[in-house]
């Protein structure tokens, strides 16, 4: 007679010690990310807090459209302000198209050669080029050569080459990650390969496009070196709450030398004014990464894989 008993099924599912092993690496791993993930986040936190805290007696709608008054000692933003968003906006248009459909023929039309090869090494080197060097190349090429003298038009074109590379490498990979069975499947159905980069390809990646407009549009709002040799002034009045009281052809005011200007050339400025002048700069910057981000997530709900 078989006097073997089967296991309950308690006995079965028993955790083993190789298990309980497990799962508490599992746990100290995924504690050991967060702090990793936190300690990323608090500077930022505490760097945006620190600004806002010590700008609080001067932060109010009439410090942003107001100029600055008194030698740069009193009064508010509305001039470098509205300076930044001219140059962000001419750097954007400029770059923008130019970095796009340069990662699209190096990525759906370039075949593999020497060529090809040169002109990612190029990319790649001039990403890794400093901002000072980039100024002196917008005075030789932009101010002096190409004659358009120290102006809006100048800086935002010197703008425009320092942040190329970040827009053609985010394209490249966001191209990359469409998969290529939807580009077979149009070639097989008679498209063209432009008609496919258009109607398939481009939509699919314009949320991964979308992050190097992102970084593009951080990087020229806080550069100083590139804009101070080719088109911002230390001071400019212009007429305030006019959208367009500066021309491209001439000088304008940025918040990024503002701020290097009131806190190293300016004496007896207000504790406030710098720190006011630092939340615009973040906070402008925060804003327009908010409102791509929001657009990137809406636009990766309506990919088709």
């Amino acid at each position: 007679m078989n006097t073997d008993m089967p296991a309950s099924p308690q006995t079965i599912f028993t955790e083993t010690e190789i298990s309980k092993h497990k799962r508490w690496t599992e746990n100290v791993m995924r504690i050991f990310f967060l702090v990793m993930t936190s300690l990323m986040i608090l500077p930022l936190l505490l760097i945006v807090g620190y600004l806002f805290y010590k700008s609080l007696p001067v932060l109010s709608l009439e410090f942003l459209f107001t100029n600055p008054k008194d030698n740069m000692r009193a009064g508010g933003l509305w001039a470098p302000f509205l300076g930044t968003i001219y140059l962000v906006v001419v750097s954007l248009l400029v770059s923008a198209p130019i970095g796009v459909f340069a990662a699209v023929y190096l990525n759906e039309y370039a075949r593999e050669s020497w060529f090809t090869r040169i002109m990612n090494l190029a990319v790649v080197n001039l990403a890794g080029v400093p901002s000072i060097v980039h100024a002196l190349f917008g005075v030789g090429a932009f101010v002096l050569f190409a004659g358009l003298g120290e102006s809006i038009l100048a800086a935002s074109l010197t703008l425009a080459i320092m942040t190329l590379p970040v827009i053609i490498a985010s394209t490249t990979e966001a191209l990359k990650a469409v998969p290529m069975s939807f580009r077979e499947a149009c070639w097989n159905l008679g498209a063209t390969r432009w008609q496919t980069i258009r109607r398939i390809v481009i939509p699919n990646s314009i949320s991964g496009i979308l992050t190097g407009v992102i970084l593009q549009v951080s990087r020229a709002a806080g550069e100083t070196a590139p804009i101070m040799f080719t088109g911002a002034v230390f001071y400019k009045n212009i007429a305030e709450g006019n959208l367009f009281a500066y021309n491209i052809t001439e000088q304008c005011m940025a918040l990024s030398l503002h701020l290097f200007t009131i806190s190293t050339q300016v004496p007896d400025v207000s504790e406030g004014v710098p720190y006011g002048t630092a939340v615009v700069l973040v906070g402008s910057v925060l804003l327009v990464n908010a409102a791509a981000i929001v657009l990137r997530v809406y636009l990766r709900t309506r990919k088709r894989w």
